[in-house]
Formats: C-alpha cells, sequence, structure tokens
C-alpha cells in the first residue's frame, strides 16, 4: 500500500473507530468490507444478517475497534506526521496525477495584481492582497506570488504572528475570472484545484498565529482564504460570502473542510447551500469571527488588528512557534501521535533560554 492509500484509510479508520460504542446495539453487528483484493475500504454500521448477505465480513464491534486502532497506529501514522511537519510538504504530487510546474506556466498568463509582504521588527508579518481594480481577485499571477510568500514564511525563524488584509478596504472577491473563464476544464479545475490546497494547506500549518483582518467583502475564494487563518477580526460594514453554489461550483481551496472545523458542519451546510451573507454581527454569533473591529479606517483596522494579535505572540519565537505547532498537530493528528509530537516540540524548548530565564525570574518572586 502506497504512503498516500495508506494515510486515506488512517484518516477514514480513525474517524470511524472513535464512533464506535463499546458494546453493539440489539440487533447490529459491524461489517468490515473487504473487496476482492483484500484491501479495506470502508467500514460501516449493518443491521443483523445483511452484512452477510452483502458479501461482508461480520465482526463485533470491539474485535472493528482493535483492528482501527492498530491499523491507525502503524507507520501510516509517521507519514501523516510527516507531511504536517515537514517544510514544503505538500498534500499533492504526481501520484495524485498533479504535476505543479505545468500548473505554474497556465497561471503564469494571467497577470495583474500582487501579493506583498511585509515583515515588522515585532515578529508580525503583514500579508496583503493587492488587486484593488478587481476587488483584490486572485489572477494567476498572484496564486503563483502566494506560494512564493508562503515559502518566504516557512522560512522566517524569527516570526511569531501574520495578518492578512486586502488592498482599499477590500479583503478578496476570489478568483479572476479571466483565469477561470480560460480554465474551464474539469481538468483544469482539479488541477487549480490542488494547487490551492497545497498552497493554503501549507499556509495553514505555518508555525506563526495568522489572522485574517476582514474589511469589505470577503467572496468565493476570498472566504475560502479567511479560513486558513487562525483567527478572524471584521470590521463592521464587512461580509462574508460563500458564492460558489451560484457560480455552479464547490468550494475548491479546502474552504468547506476549514469551515466545518470552525462552525460546525450543520452551520457550515447552511452557510455554504444558501450562499449566506454573513454581515459582522451574524459572523460573530455563529463563530466565524473572534470580534468586530471599532474602527472602518484602513489604517486604524491595521493597528487594532495588531494589538489584538499582540496579545497573543509576546515571548519569544520559538515557543511561539512550537505552541502553534502543537496546535496544529493536536487539530491534524490522532491522540498518540499528536502526543509524540508534543513530546518532540518540548525538547526544542525545555531548557533553552526562555526557559532558563522564566526559571530565574519566578526564582527571585520566591525568595
Amino acid at each position: 500500500m502506497s504512503e498516500d492509500s495508506s494515510l486515506s484509510l488512517c484518516n477514514r479508520l480513525q474517524r470511524f473507530s472513535t464512533r464506535i460504542p463499546s458494546g453493539d446495539p440489539p440487533g447490529l453487528s459491524c461489517a468490515f468490507r473487504v473487496r476482492p483484493s483484500r484491501r479495506p475500504t470502508a467500514l460501516c454500521w449493518v443491521w443483523g444478517r445483511s452484512a452477510e448477505r452483502r458479501g461482508a465480513v461480520p465482526c463485533r464491534g470491539r474485535t472493528l475497534r482493535e483492528m482501527a486502532k492498530n491499523l491507525v497506529t502503524t507507520s501510516s501514522l509517521s507519514v501523516r506526521t510527516k507531511l504536517l511537519h515537514q517544510t514544503g510538504a505538500s498534500l499533492y504530487n504526481t501520484s495524485h496525477g498533479f504535476h505543479e510546474e505545468e500548473v505554474k506556466k497556465k497561471l503564469q498568463q494571467f497577470p495583474g495584481g500582487s501579493i506583498d509582504l511585509q515583515k515588522e521588527d515585532s515578529g508580525i508579518g503583514i500579508l496583503t492582497l493587492n488587486n484593488p481594480s478587481k476587488m483584490n481577485a486572485f489572477s494567476g499571477v498572484m496564486m503563483l506570488q502566494l506560494l512564493e510568500k508562503v515559502i518566504e514564511l516557512e522560512n522566517w525563524t524569527e516570526g511569531k504572528g501574520l495578518i492578512v488584509r486586502g488592498a482599499k478596504n477590500t479583503f478578496s472577491s476570489g478568483s479572476d475570472l479571466n483565469a477561470v473563464k480560460s480554465l474551464g476544464t474539469p481538468e483544469d479545475g482539479m488541477a487549480l484545484c490542488m494547487f490551492m490546497q497545497n498552497t493554503l494547506t501549507r499556509f495553514m500549518r505555518l508555525p506563526l498565529i495568522s489572522v485574517a483582518l476582514i474589511q469589505g467583502w470577503a467572496l468565493g475564494g476570498g472566504a475560502e482564504f479567511t479560513t486558513a487563518c487562525d483567527f478572524r477580526l471584521m470590521t463592521a460594514e464587512s461580509e462574508i460570502r460563500f458564492v460558489h453554489k451560484e457560480m455552479g461550483i464547490i468550494p475548491s481551496w479546502g474552504g468547506a473542510a476549514r469551515l466545518v472545523e470552525i462552525i460546525g458542519s450543520r452551520q457550515a451546510l447552511k452557510v455554504l447551500s444558501g450562499a449566506l451573507k454573513l454581515d459582522s454581527k451574524k459572523a460573530l454569533n455563529i463563530g466565524m469571527v473572534e470580534e468586530v473591529l471599532q474602527s472602518s479606517d484602513e489604517t486604524a483596522c491595521l493597528g487594532e488588528a495588531q494589538e489584538w494579535l499582540k496579545q497573543f505572540i509576546r515571548g519569544p519565537p520559538e515557543v511561539i512557534r512550537a505552541l502553534k505547532r502543537s496546535v496544529s498537530s493536536g487539530k491534524e493528528l490522532c491522540l498518540e501521535e499528536a502526543l509524540q509530537t508534543e513530546k518532540d516540540l518540548v525538547g526544542t524548548v525545555w531548557g533553552g533560554p526562555a526557559n532558563k530565564e522564566a526559571i530565574a525570574r519566578k526564582g527571585k518572586f520566591n525568595k
């Protein structure tokens, strides 16, 4: 079994095994479906003998739990850990039919706008989506530049936090329609999907505490980008809207999966299927954003966002970055792997300069 298929199976088993009760309900048995290749492909609850009639192999819930646990704790999870923490690791590669250089050549044909990065001495980076003539829509070149900036941020060892904003009081209206029209085949759509999912997953895993500063509209892909940030702040007049359904598509930059984590599956289904307009009040009410900022002025908003972020990044970079990695592990890995990752991260800070300084400082107070 390849690393990729092993990882996919591991994900399914881990999610399912956590839902299996300690005993089978009356009349209910567990089935482990097996294809002719003998490769396990799915798990399900089935009533009584229906599993046998479908050619499934029946087994008791406790046995299935043990099987799932054994599979989950195999080397495939170390693959998942490697993907999470290896700098530059991507979700998709040639084994998925994804050819990055070919996608880059196509995106290069659609110029316009820029992705600007400013790194401050405070350890806060400011990433600006800059294409105001098109409401900061992503051109092909901007998508390429976003990947370049993510790579730069992966190597910014002094960084602790990041603010993402749009130029001229608008966050982003998503993809530039000129590029969308030209990339009109299903193959083009899936290639662009894999490129942006790769980029935004690497963005999400940055060891920086990130905040989306939402002014004006965050539409379509712009709304998806906000979900890749750890936190979201809005101005009173701003609006988030996943307009994909009205364009005859679904979110393709990973926004749907991340939205479920942020607001839950029921609310996410309402927001996506209704293409709901989330004003600042509604977004705050459903847990989409942390706060509504007092100011609507572009410069004042940025100042507010910086002050809000500073409360979470006080301290040395190595500690803040280790904390972010630890939380990312807890979110994406099973408990055993997350704990092992936490152990490894402790080794990077325990007995370090910040730790020794804090112990010495506390010692003075105890005398």
